[in-house]
């Protein structure tokens, strides 16, 4: 499936896709991409899109659903070894606090006694030159 986004679609994973906006991209096949979150609740946390627009879990087509989650799979497995976190965290908004109108999968690394707890979700922020080191140790762990 080839960038199949309208072009009148404005939403920040669209613009990235479109390599309008830099991103720290981990992960790009012909149905999904993998980026760093700009604001993670962990260092390392990535979110995952289809290529093509779709807003909601409820609008994503069966076709996508395979390959969005096989990222995530991939994604979380490769967690580990790159960073060293124990486990992940998967999760997806749909609507109620989905910030960007395009679906996405966040994959967010964890570590017993991290201090996460429930739905809140604190945010951090990447020091300069860091975002992309930390997806380096990750395309690095994909790679194998």
């Amino acid at each position: 499936m080839a960038d199949n986004i309208s072009d009148n679609r404005d939403d920040v994973v669209c613009r990235i896709v479109r390599r309008e906006l830099d991103a720290a991209v981990v992960l790009r096949t012909e149905e999904v991409i993998g980026f760093l979150d700009h604001r993670p609740v962990f260092k390392g946390h990535v979110l995952l899109s289809p290529i093509q627009h779709v807003d909601t879990l409820l609008d994503l087509p069966p076709e996508l659903m395979t390959p969005l989650l096989t990222a995530a799979q991939r994604v979380a497995a490769s967690l580990g070894s790159a960073l060293g976190c124990q486990g992940t965290f998967v999760a997806m908004n749909n609507v109620v606090s989905q910030s960007v109108p395009h679906v996405h999968v966040h994959v967010v690394p964890r570590t017993k006694g991290d201090g996460l707890r429930g739905f809140f979700w604190p945010r951090t922020k990447y020091a300069d030159g860091e975002l992309e080191a930390y997806a380096e140790r990750i395309r690095s762990a994909l790679r194998g």
